[in-house]
């Protein structure tokens, strides 16, 4: 397994845990983030889980451009979540906001790895 395929595999085991946990625990993490509304958890978890399934079927076939718009959604991801934070339009509680801003710096780093291993791998593959 290359790097590619571990730093891709990381993201999709946190990916798939992330979308698990939203689903099931969607009535109490609504409530960590102050709203009554839970639908919005589950339905982020879902499309987590189908992120993931990308994620897995490209740890085998590393075509690049789909690598590619893989990382670049963690980047928007966290982007977003850097945005969410600053100006806080759904009046999410502090603790949500800590908790996405943990989450949103886990992938970023996954993000920076996995194009990190991206480029080392495409360099590779070059010569």
């Amino acid at each position: 397994m290359n790097e590619l395929q571990k730093a891709l595999k990381i993201n999709a085991l946190f990916s798939s845990i992330s979308g698990i946990i939203m689903i099931l625990f969607s009535n109490q993490i609504a409530k960590l983030f102050g709203t009554d509304n839970s639908s919005i958890f589950w339905i982020v978890g879902l499309i987590l889980i189908y992120f993931t399934i990308t994620i897995w079927y490209e740890i085998s076939k590393q075509r690049k451009t789909a690598v590619l718009w893989i990382i670049i959604q963690d980047f928007l991801w966290a982007i977003g979540s850097i945005i969410l934070i600053l100006f806080n339009p759904f009046g999410i509680t502090s603790l949500g906001n800590i908790i996405i801003g943990i989450i949103a710096s886990i992938v970023l780093l996954m993000g920076v790895n996995q194009i990190r291993a991206f480029n080392k791998k495409t360099t590779a593959d070059n010569e």
